[in-house]
């Protein structure tokens, strides 16, 4: 029983960076940043007929061998999940497999291996491209992550106001061209979904040019829209800027602390 729990915590320091007393990479982790983006690259290239034309085998070897892989790190993820607390190992088990980085990897090796469980998957093939997200949880990428998230926690009421900001505009300019315009251009503003489109264009300040106002109401609405949109979108991109600085801070302050400590 010692030797299997040493293995699996050794395992376990492998794969999670959290497990592990030094920053950086583990040789493991190097050998799945590989894996990953020569995954990603077949599976960009795979999808130009002229490449994969006449190599249909290949790939389709690669991708059974790269999703055998890839299930081995995940049963040895969850597996050595148990370490996170060796009190209830189940439990920690069954928390790795409902999270989204457990359920991201689950889904990526169903899309790689469906045609030996015997069914077309070819809508999950699409993340197949995706793989390279699950660079996020490997060395100081992780910690980004995990700033990330504190970030958005941290400002959750300032982001929904600013979301809530957001809505009141999109539905106000919506609105403003349906009554305006609706019936001079029903294609495009006969209804509100319809004028939706055309705000969401508006605030973003996307501009495509499919979709504008004629009347001299419709370009004041468009105009107001436009300028208000600037400061609408760059809101939550300052909130979150200030809020991941802040958490990035805090953590160097930490780790200043412990050397002190340890010094």
């Amino acid at each position: 029983m010692p030797a299997a729990r040493s293995l699996r915590a050794r395992v376990h320091a492998a794969l999670d960076p959290r497990a592990r007393p030094q920053d950086g990479l583990s040789a493991l982790d190097h050998a799945l940043i590989v894996l990953i983006v020569f995954a990603v690259i077949a599976a960009v290239a795979e999808t130009e007929p002229t490449v994969l034309r006449g190599h249909e085998g290949l790939f389709a070897a690669l991708n059974l061998a790269i999703g055998a892989i890839f299930a081995v790190e995940y049963l040895a993820r969850l597996w050595s999940a148990a370490e996170r607390d060796p009190a209830r190992p189940w439990s920690e088990r069954l928390r790795f497999a409902t999270s989204f980085a457990g359920l991201i990897d689950l889904v990526t090796i169903v899309s790689t291996l469906d045609p030996l469980l015997g069914f077309n998957a070819a809508p999950l093939r699409i993340v197949r491209a995706m793989r390279i997200v699950r660079l996020a949880r490997l060395g100081r990428m992780s910690a980004a992550i995990h700033h990330l998230h504190d970030a958005i926690v941290s400002r959750r009421y300032e982001l929904l106001l600013s979301s809530f900001l957001a809505l009141v505009l999109l539905l106000f300019g919506a609105t403003s061209l349906y009554w305006l315009e609706g019936a001079i251009q029903p294609d495009k503003f006969g209804s509100i979904p319809r004028a939706m489109w055309w705000a969401v264009e508006t605030l973003t300040t996307l501009g495509y040019g499919d979709v504008y106002p004629v009347t001299p109401g419709g370009k004041l609405i468009a105009t107001v829209m436009a300028i208000l949109g600037i400061g609408v979108i760059a809101l939550p991109t300052g909130i979150l800027a200030s809020a991941f600085s802040d958490a990035v801070q805090r953590q160097r302050e930490a780790e200043r602390e412990r050397e002190r400590m340890d010094g």
